[in-house]
């Protein structure tokens, strides 16, 4: 596996402005609850959106969003109590699940499609592994991510058996 990970991260490196990655360990299953925990709530009836202000954390099954604010968008009839359409997230962004870790300025996340938009000096883990860039696109449904920007590598060696 570790040989797996170095060679994807390897040929990401080499692309240089664009990188598929392997994204399985970001799953998504919006079937789950979103459950949310802030230190302040401002909610907006008219426009269907909460904003989460302070020390913002998302769950979702296993997957976990936090930000220093995240404001959710919310769709049908109920305004801003009914089902969670989209998160954006602002500051301090980082995205988990696992070992798979991804930190960046800004997300959003498209709850109904599982597509996540990562920007701003991106940084992606997978175990001890690392890629950086600008912008990251994170397919949660096939499990891949795409790398754009400057797409700079460390790559660590495989443990002698």
């Amino acid at each position: 596996m570790r040989m797996t990970a170095a060679a994807w991260i390897l040929s990401a490196g080499l692309a240089g402005a664009q990188a598929v990655v392997p994204f399985g360990g970001f799953s998504h299953d919006n079937s789950q609850p979103v459950e949310i925990a802030s230190d302040s709530l401002a909610v907006n009836q008219s426009d269907g959106t909460a904003s989460f202000q302070g020390n913002v954390v998302v769950g979702q099954g296993s997957l976990r969003l936090a930000a220093d604010s995240i404001t959710v968008f919310y769709g049908g009839d109920g305004g801003a109590t009914g089902q969670v359409t989209k998160m954006e997230a602002a500051g301090n962004v980082t995205l988990t699940n696992g070992a798979e870790a991804a930190e960046a300025e800004a997300a959003s996340y498209d709850v109904a499609t599982g597509q996540v938009a990562m920007t701003g000096d991106v940084l992606l883990t997978q175990g001890d592994n690392a890629l950086s860039g600008q912008a990251l696109a994170i397919d949660l449904n096939a499990g891949t991510a795409q790398m754009q920007g400057r797409v700079q590598t460390i790559l660590q060696p495989a443990a002698a058996e």
